[in-house]
């Protein structure tokens, strides 16, 4: 039994405006209107002889998760993770790991997929896998090395050694190179890039971790029985998983396993770690310009250009990246779009909002759009889908006027509840409890309007949550 495991926890830093805390890289449309999540789920349903997909993410992307696997999946079939904080790559696959063991059994192997690769080639994505799996069942902890194009500095690389039948063993995992190196490497013929994607069962796995890396696999054992037996979502005892080493699985396991083999992949591959390698997927117009949204360039090349409502003219421009999210914009050097994680570390440090949120926010109920934010006041335009209720809550300094206008809500003021139409309002004063509800089959649609002198979302006090946020 082969079961995919999916990691989607990573942050996306260097996609910033786009990607952000609270709506990372996996969630982003890419050319052709797909997210990398929905991808990385295709591409494991490709490969799976079982239908069951896992996923690891956090609490706060389960929902987004759901919702982008809504109709690629049955809801029996998506088994979610949530981890309580980020703890890298190998507490994770550990994690993973033990919860295949306790429902299948030792020989069941695993394949983990990162939410941020970009693979096209299904087919030779496929066949190396099925290499992979025959490695793996000789008890070998195996990954992808992707036969290098181009001496890349970006990437860390594998050094194969002797052949094993489909594969090669693992030799050395050695960092970054310079120019030099790298281009030493890809002449040699012995060099891949290292992926950052694995096979192996997950019993192999528990032998190479006893001896690599015992404490941490005694701790993920300890956080699993915590809360074992639960269903989907799944969530890991907190303090037992944040207590694990913050570690990738390459320096914790596969840099000091014995039987470890790499597999050349020839199928194309993209991680897409910046804005330059987004722009790369576009062979552009005749001067090389890449546009997504509304764009116009005049006397410019070899510019990528991304806009999500307005207008963005360049005029005598070359080589750069411009994104426009409408809350914030970026330009960068092509070249040089690896250092936008630079600007995210400032924004956090200056505790900017930009660095996390987006103007519109999403929900396990829906999502509502920022109209406007000032010192008084807070303007909103709330979506809550069809079903979908918010929390029992209240706030302590602001009151909130809500107006319809789509669809039928369901409100609760105090102990009073009432049903809105379109064009009908209703006032909520400070401290009282309120929810909204969305009783029909079709979208609502509101604007919510907060006065007070404060408006944070740390002033919402919750009392009952569908979604488990009390």
């Amino acid at each position: 039994m082969l079961i995919p495991v999916i990691l989607s926890g990573g942050a996306g830093t260097r996609l910033w405006p786009v990607s952000r805390k609270a709506w990372p890289k996996p969630f982003m449309p890419i050319a052709d209107g797909e997210s990398l999540l929905k991808r990385t789920l295709r591409r494991a349903q490709a490969v799976a002889s079982a239908e069951e997909v896992i996923t690891v993410t956090s609490r706060e992307h389960y929902f987004l998760s759901r919702d982008e696997y809504r109709g690629l999946i049955a809801d029996a079939d998506a088994r979610f993770l949530l981890e309580p904080v980020g703890r890298n790559t190998a507490p994770a696959i550990a994690m993973a790991a033990l919860d295949i063991a306790h429902r299948h059994g030792p020989d069941a192997q695993m394949l983990i997929l990162p939410a941020d690769h970009l693979i096209r080639d299904l087919e030779a994505f496929g066949h190396a896998v099925a290499a992979a799996r025959r490695l793996a069942v000789e008890g070998y902890l195996v990954t992808f090395g992707i036969v290098p194009d181009r001496p890349e500095t970006g990437y860390g690389y594998i050094r194969a050694g002797a052949e094993l039948g489909e594969g090669r063993e693992i030799a050395a995992f050695v960092e970054k190179p310079d120019v030099a190196t790298a281009e030493a490497y890809v002449a040699s013929g012995d060099y891949a890039w290292n992926s950052g994607m694995f096979c192996f069962a997950v019993g192999a796995l528990f032998d190479a971790m006893a001896e690599t890396c015992p404490e941490l696999l005694a701790g993920a054992r300890a956080a699993y029985a915590a809360n074992e037996g639960g269903g989907s979502p799944f969530e890991f005892d907190k303090a037992g998983f944040a207590a694990l080493e913050d570690i990738s699985i390459d320096y914790a396991v596969m840099e000091k396993a014995r039987r470890r083999a790499v597999v050349p992949a020839a199928f194309d591959w993209n991680d897409i770690g910046s804005w330059k390698a987004i722009s790369d997927l576009d062979p552009g117009d005749e001067s090389g310009n890449r546009t997504e949204g509304p764009a116009v360039l005049v006397d410019s090349r070899n510019c990528f250009v991304r806009s999500q409502g307005k207008l963005v003219a360049a005029v005598g421009v070359d080589d750069l990246v411009i994104v426009d999210t409408g809350d914030a914009v970026l330009v960068s050097a092509r070249d040089k779009s690896q250092a936008v994680k630079q600007v995210v570390d400032m924004l956090r440090a200056n505790r900017h909002e930009a660095a996390n949120v987006h103007t519109t926010a999403f929900r396990p109920w829906g999502s509502y759009t920022v109209l406007e934010d000032a010192a008084d006041c807070k303007v909103k335009r709330l979506v809550v889908k069809p079903g979908h209720v918010l929390s029992l809550q209240m706030h302590h300094r602001r009151s909130e006027h809500w107006t319809v206008v789509r669809g039928t809500a369901k409100v609760r003021i105090g102990d009073e509840e009432k049903l809105l139409h379109r064009n009908e309002s209703v006032y909520i004063p400070v401290e009282t409890l309120h929810r909204l509800e969305n009783p029909t089959d079709e979208d609502l649609h509101l604007v919510e309007v907060q006065c007070g002198d404060y408006f944070g979302e740390d002033d919402i006090v919750r009392y009952e949550d569908r979604y488990g946020r009390v």
